[in-house]
């Protein structure tokens, strides 16, 4: 999704110039001219992912600003923007809050490079507090992503059963989150910082079924060579979540069943029953009931699992979640793999947004790891997702040797047109859209064709400039010297 970058300075031409170079880079632009217009902005809950605070302005100052929106909650980055650079303010500024600043007037790279350091900061920020809650066992359903009809129920059912102790059976596909919904339960419980266990009740060889979950005392049975605790006793005090409980073989469903009824457990070669205090949170992606109808699940079992039902909707059924999910991939990714990508272009979007995702969220967070990591732009294109797409990567443009384009040595000049011509003709016409050619036959000057072929390469790669300097393989400052010198006409708002 498009970055948004809110910028606040009461100076319009500073404005401009900034948005000019934002929009360069495929970020959206939203404008404040004082810090009461940034807070009014900030309150309506428009986006902003990154703010640009000019520190002197009239009324309300870039430092009561910046205080205003800490003590308020709004903890977006912020860079302030400073024309007299006084340590004092800066320093003043970062106390505050702030992650970085820069002297106006600063380069467009000293821009972009702040506002893609900040992006990747407040990334790293929100990694760190996604796992600090998951490691303490405090997700709650406020981080499920999605605000879809189908999700928003989910949260709405949840919360309200995770206030009790009452067992719980969520039903869905595979891959649709379910252990996500089970941990959101526990941590919107009063057991949240309690242990949560998980169980693939599905991955357990059948002759370990009962010491994994009961646990087993030293010399039990052959093997038994240290005391085992058991999942029942690992997770005294908080929640047992039993994955694919529906594979169960039936004679551990009794032991399941009587574990549940009498809170207590029996460990394998143990003399006495031992208390638990446990809540169970079960998941199925099997048709439970008919397996009951089948006997190959206990009907008293079942009812006594399926107390509160809660059905995860598969990813086709909440499209509309699919952008927010991908971004949240793609800042978590980016801050396991060091990447920086920025977000999906538009059209990535739509395509991911239409495709029907047999393997649900699973599956798109698996594509997405592969995007990342052989992503070469700073926005993911199509071509990243051949598989759903069914577009590849460009290839590179070929360009004339240097003996060919110079006409010198022993190369005979009718010879290189044939062989021009000959390739013109077996290339398709979509496939060579800058001609070497003039209209006579004759070699174009090698300045026109650049020109041309910078102009494709804007075009190609959606007007990502860094992108396209690196296809070229000249530095950017060249490319945007280039583009001067030639007249290209580039639209701000395509050049990003």
């Amino acid at each position: 999704m498009t970055k948004t970058v809110l910028v606040v300075d009461d100076d319009p031409t500073q404005r401009r110039l900034i948005q000019a170079v934002l929009e360069r880079e495929s970020f959206a632009v939203s404008h404040a001219e004082n810090g009461d217009a940034a807070m009014a902005h900030l309150a309506s809950g428009a986006p902003v992912d990154v703010i640009l605070l000019d520190l002197v302005m009239p009324g309300l100052s870039g430092q009561d600003t910046l205080k205003e929106m800490r003590a308020r909650g709004f903890t977006q980055p912020v860079i302030v923007l400073t024309a007299s650079g006084g340590v004092d303010t800066v320093v003043k500024a970062m106390q505050a809050g702030a992650i970085d600043f820069f002297i106006k007037p600063a380069s467009p790279e000293r821009i972009t490079v702040s506002i893609r350091n900040a992006l990747s900061m407040g990334q790293l920020k929100g990694e760190v507090e996604r796992l600090s809650k998951r490691a303490g066992n405090r997700a709650t359903f406020a981080d499920l992503i999605g605000t879809s009809p189908a999700m928003t129920q989910v949260k709405r059912v949840g919360e309200r059963a995770a206030k009790s102790s009452i067992p719980i059976l969520i039903t869905g596909e595979s891959g649709v989150g379910k252990e996500l919904i089970a941990r959101a339960v526990h941590g919107g419980s009063d057991r949240a910082g309690k242990p949560f266990v998980a169980v693939n009740c599905g991955a357990i060889p059948e002759n370990l079924v009962e010491s994994i979950l009961f646990g087993h005392e030293k010399g039990s049975f052959t093997g038994a060579t240290d005391k085992h605790l058991g999942k029942f006793k690992e997770a005294d005090g908080g929640t047992l979540f039993l994955d694919e409980v529906g594979e169960l073989p039936l004679d551990m469903q009794v032991k399941l069943l009587r574990a549940l009824q009498e809170g207590e457990i029996d460990p394998i070669g143990s003399k006495r029953s031992q208390k638990v205090d446990v809540r169970i949170v079960s998941a199925t992606n099997r048709d439970v009931a008919h397996a009951v109808s089948q006997g190959r699940f206990r009907e008293d079992l079942y009812y006594r699992l399926n107390v509160f039902p809660i059905e995860a909707p598969s990813l086709r059924e909440r499209r509309e979640d699919i952008p927010a999910l991908v971004e949240a991939f793609i800042r978590r990714f980016n801050v396991e793999e060091g990447k920086r990508v920025v977000g999906a272009a538009p059209e990535t979007l739509r395509i991911l947004t239409a495709f029907d995702w047999p393997g649900n969220v699973r599956q798109l967070e698996n594509a997405v790891y592969r995007a990342i990591i052989l992503a070469d732009a700073p926005y993911l294109q199509p071509y990243d997702f051949p598989a759903i797409s069914g577009i590849v990567a460009p290839p590179l443009e070929g360009m004339p040797t240097e003996a060919t384009a110079s006409g010198g040595g022993e190369t005979d000049l009718p010879s290189v047109l044939q062989a021009a011509h000959a390739a013109m003709a077996r290339t398709p016409a979509q496939d060579a859209p800058v001609r070497i050619l003039d209209d006579r036959g004759h070699l174009r000057t090698l300045e026109e064709i650049e020109r041309d072929l910078i102009q494709h390469a804007i075009e190609v790669y959606a007007g990502h400039m860094s992108e396209v300097a690196r296809r070229l393989g000249i530095g950017r400052s060249t490319l945007y010297r280039k583009v001067r010198e030639q007249g290209i006409d580039v639209d701000l708002k395509e050049a990003s």
